[in-house]
C-alpha cells in the first residue's frame, strides 16, 4: 500500500518544470499525479509515476534534485465529504497528514496522503474499509 513518489526540488524560473516533463517524456515515463508546492525561490514538484526508479535515475543523470517519499493513496467517491472521512479518520488516532493532494477520475477521487505514520494509517483506514490503492493500482491510472 506504500507509493513511491518523486519530490523534486526546482528553482522558479521559467522553463524548468519543462525540463522535467520533457526528460521523463523522452523515457516514455507516464505521471499518474503531478503537485507543485512552491514559494518565490523554489518549489517542490511532487510526481507519481509509473516507474519511479527509472525516473528517479533519470533526473538525477540531468543534475536534478530528487528524492523519493514514500505516501499512501485513498479512492473514494468526489464528494467533500468522503475526503473529510478519510482526514477524520487519522485525526482521530493523532497521525498528521503533512501533506495531501487529490484527482478525479470519473466519479472518484484518488487522495495521496503523506502521513507522519504511513503503516499506522493504512491500518486504521482499512479497519474503516477504506479503499485504499496499491502502488501498482495508481502507477496504472
Amino acid at each position: 500500500m506504500i507509493i513511491q513518489q518523486l519530490s523534486v526540488f526546482l528553482e522558479n524560473k521559467s522553463g524548468r518544470l519543462t525540463e522535467v516533463l520533457e526528460t521523463l517524456g523522452k523515457e516514455k515515463i507516464r505521471i499518474t499525479a503531478l503537485s507543485i508546492a512552491d514559494t518565490s525561490e523554489f518549489g517542490i514538484l511532487r510526481l507519481i509515476v509509473s516507474d519511479p526508479e527509472k525516473a528517479k535515475a533519470i533526473l538525477k543523470q540531468q543534475s536534478f534534485t530528487v528524492n523519493m517519499t514514500e505516501v499512501i493513496s485513498v479512492i473514494a467517491p468526489d464528494e467533500a465529504q468522503y475526503y473529510a472521512r478519510v482526514l477524520r479518520i487519522l485525526s482521530d488516532i493523532d497521525i498528521s497528514v503533512e501533506y495531501t493532494y487529490a484527482f478525479t477520475t470519473g466519479k472518484k477521487s484518488v487522495i495521496v496522503l503523506r502521513c507522519s505514520n504511513n503503516e499506522k494509517a493504512i491500518k486504521a483506514l482499512k479497519d474503516h474499509e477504506m479503499d485504499l490503492l496499491r502502488a501498482s493500482d495508481l502507477y496504472r491510472i
